[in-house]
C-alpha cells in the first residue's frame, strides 16, 4: 500500500482558541485529490498512563470526578506531560502525585492516540512494579479515591460498563496480554517519542 496517496498537506494554519493546557487550530489543507479542505484540531501536550501492579497482584485504580461529563470515572493513574519533560519522569511524577506510590521497575509498553479525528494527543503506557507506598502530592484542584482490584475484576468492570474511560480500557487490555505473556512491548510504540 502507498500511504503517500493519502497525505494531506498544510496550506495555512491559525489558532482559533487557546487555554492553559490546550490549543485549537484551524488549518486549510491540500487534499490528496488536489482539492482544499479544512481541519480543526486540538493541540495536546501528550500524557502518560500507569498500570500500578501491587505485590499482591492487584492493580491500583482511582475514582475521579470528570467535569466535562459531570460524573465520577474509574481510571488508572494518568497525567499530562509537562513541557520538556521525559515521559518516564512524567509517569513517575504522576504515580507519586496521585497515589503516593513509587516503583522500582518501570516497563514501557505502548502508545495510543485516543482522539485521532480531532486531536494530536499521544498517551504513553507504563507498567510499574515493586511499588512502595508513601505520601501523595496531589494538585490542589485534584480529588480522587484510590482502590485496588484484580485484573479480572477490572475486565469485568469494563464488560459491565462500570469502566468506560477509553485510555483505561485500552491500557487494561494491554496489561492483560502483557501479564499473560501474550504480548511484548510494542517496537513501534517508541516511534513518536
Amino acid at each position: 500500500m502507498n500511504d503517500e496517496s493519502l497525505i494531506e498537506t498544510t496550506i495555512s494554519s491559525e489558532v482559533i482558541a487557546q487555554g492553559g493546557m490546550l490549543k485549537v487550530n484551524r488549518d486549510q489543507v491540500r487534499l490528496p485529490n488536489g482539492g482544499v479542505g479544512q481541519r480543526e484540531y486540538v493541540i495536546h501536550p501528550g500524557a502518560v498512563i500507569v498500570i500500578p501492579l501491587l505485590d499482591n497482584g492487584n492493580l491500583l485504580l482511582e475514582r475521579q470526578f470528570r467535569y466535562p461529563l459531570n460524573q465520577v470515572f474509574i481510571e488508572l493513574p494518568a497525567g499530562k506531560i509537562d513541557a520538556g519533560e521525559d515521559i518516564l519522569v512524567t509517569a513517575q511524577r504522576e504515580l507519586l502525585e496521585e497515589t503516593g506510590y513509587t516503583a522500582s521497575e518501570w516497563i514501557y509498553l505502548s502508545s495510543q492516540h485516543p482522539c485521532i479525528g480531532y486531536s494530536n494527543e499521544v498517551i504513553y503506557t507504563y507498567l510499574a512494579r515493586g511499588l512502595q507506598e508513601g505520601q501523595h502530592n496531589r494538585d490542589e484542584d485534584e480529588a480522587l479515591q484510590l482502590f485496588e482490584a484484580s485484573l479480572d475484576e477490572c475486565l469485568n468492570m469494563i464488560q459491565s460498563g462500570e469502566i468506560t474511560d477509553g485510555k483505561t480500557i485500552i491500557t487494561l487490555m494491554w496489561a492483560e496480554k502483557y501479564l499473560q505473556g501474550q504480548w511484548q512491548p510494542s517496537s513501534r510504540a517508541t516511534k513518536n517519542i
